[in-house]
């Protein structure tokens, strides 16, 4: 598995790459943007690290960029916790944010469940078809289009099956931050999820008085 970690502070690069080694990780390293553009264009790697500050060229352009040729899922690195910033970062298609001061122990964490994701990309349910690694759905042969949230609901779901998930730990790991908002967040977009995938929507049970979970 090889990473691209992107952050113009040489002892952020340092520490992420001494973590990701000893996991077994081979790293490269770009000091900006524009490097990062140029690395991953000729470079295919598994997860790139990024930073959004940076001089020349910030992560979210770099994103941009990158997103043009390649989907190697990114995972943003931020000192800024705004909630705008999150939410472009996943408009832009990045897999996950980070804030600073952040734990390595954590992001390799991050790191190894999108390599898992990526490893067994396509899931079957019956008539239900869900390609991770793509972001697509499928329901009985017909692409489903859904919003960029009900994938995220979808896949966290499905990838924690047949666990009983509260709507505050949906709210926090889907929403990826302390959303200020309630518990009917989580229904409506379950409600849009259910409705999205028609006939399978059975496999999204209802836990009274507790949450949701996907049980196949």
């Amino acid at each position: 598995m090889k990473l691209l970690v992107v952050d113009d502070e040489a002892n952020i690069r340092n520490v992420v790459k001494e973590y990701a080694e000893f996991e077994g990780y081979q790293v490269d390293e770009a000091a900006d943007g524009m490097e990062a553009v140029k690395k991953a264009r000729e470079n295919d790697y598994d997860v790139i690290i990024m930073d959004i500050m940076m001089p020349r060229l910030d992560g979210f352009s770099a994103c941009k960029e990158i997103r043009k040729n390649k989907s190697t899922p990114i995972i943003m690195l931020s000192a800024r916790g705004e909630e705008y910033d999150k939410l472009f970062g996943f408009e832009l298609g990045i897999d996950d944010y980070v804030v600073k001061p952040f734990s390595p122990k954590e992001l390799m964490a991050r790191v190894k469940v999108i390599c898992k994701r990526r490893s067994d990309p396509r899931l079957t349910f019956e008539g239900l078809e869900i390609d991770l690694a793509g972001r697509e759905v499928y329901v009985d042969g017909e692409k489903v289009k859904m919003t960029p949230k009900e994938y995220d609901l979808l896949f966290y779901l499905v990838e924690n099956r047949n666990i009983a998930l509260t709507r505050e730990r949906l709210l926090e790991e889907v929403w990826n931050f302390d959303f200020l908002g309630d518990d009917r967040t989580v229904d409506t977009h379950i409600k849009m999820l259910r409705n999205s995938l028609g006939p399978y929507r059975k496999f999204i049970v209802t836990l009274r008085g507790l949450g949701y979970k996907f049980e196949a």
